[in-house]
């Protein structure tokens, strides 16, 4: 693992830290090609059962570093690259995204692609793509949608331009705005009361969730009774209806 994405492991709570400061925590394809490894490892580790996606410094993210894109010979090339949002996009373990700072394009696709968001207080958001000559492509347009509605969404797309966190609370883009100190605490607060859920329920969730914006109405209710039945069959709901029927707290093993 290099210095650029820091895991911190708490429990049952695994922290994704990026680490590049001075470039505003901007992502290299090295860095997504890194990312893709650690959610492959949280994935297959039955001990994390939530994470916090953050960053260091003064930024969330602020996408792609924009310097090496070049590097690309064909915008077919670009085009069919890996990148962090489709690694985060297949984290099935729930992913809070705790937002410091600068949440800008790609940076602002992946807290879009993390299933909570909560933002300090000095935390900014914008879509600038526009600006360069270009849109996003991580989700942005289908994910500003559903968060914050048409016409917000295309506010930010088409001019590009931030917004700050308490508008951010307002539309509907993130759950919470706490102060910049208090963030980390609060989002591992969260992880750590999610992560004494059932695992194999609150991934269940995820999937459902995954399966509302995806599916017709119809089917993603199908999908959702198919769901309730596996995990109906677990222990840990065993657990949780004894727990329930003996007025006791559960103790659930993801089982």
């Amino acid at each position: 693992m290099s210095e650029l994405i820091q895991v911190e492991t708490t429990g049952h709570v695994a922290t994704i830290r990026l680490n590049r400061p001075e470039k505003l925590n901007a992502v290299t394809q090295a860095m997504s090609d890194e990312l893709e490894s650690i959610v492959r490892e949280l994935n297959a580790d039955p001990a994390v059962r939530c994470v916090v996606y953050t960053g260091t410094g003064r930024a969330f993210s602020a996408g792609s570093d924009i310097a090496t894109l070049d590097r690309y010979a064909t915008a077919w090339e670009f085009r069919n690259r890996r990148d962090y949002c489709d690694a985060l996009r297949e984290l099935r373990k729930p992913v809070i995204a705790a937002i410091n700072g600068f949440a800008f394009g790609g940076g602002l696709e992946a807290a879009l692609t993390c299933d909570i968001r909560i933002a300090a207080d000095t935390a900014s958001f914008a879509a600038p793509e526009i600006k360069l000559g270009w849109v996003g492509g991580g989700g942005m347009s289908v994910l500003l949608a559903e968060s914050l509605g048409a016409s917000n969404a295309a506010l930010m797309l088409l001019t590009g331009d931030p917004i700050d966190a308490q508008c951010a609370l307002a539309w509907g883009l993130v759950s919470e705005v706490v102060p910049a100190d208090a963030l980390l605490p609060r989002a591992q607060e969260l992880a750590a009361t999610i992560a004494q859920r059932p695992p194999i329920a609150a991934e269940s969730a995820k999937a459902d969730l995954r399966a509302a914006g995806n599916l017709p109405r119809e089917q993603a209710i199908a999908y959702e009774r198919e769901m309730q039945a596996i995990a109906f069959a677990t222990a840990d709901a065993a657990e949780g209806r004894a727990a329930f029927a003996e007025k006791r707290p559960a103790v659930f093993h993801g089982r």
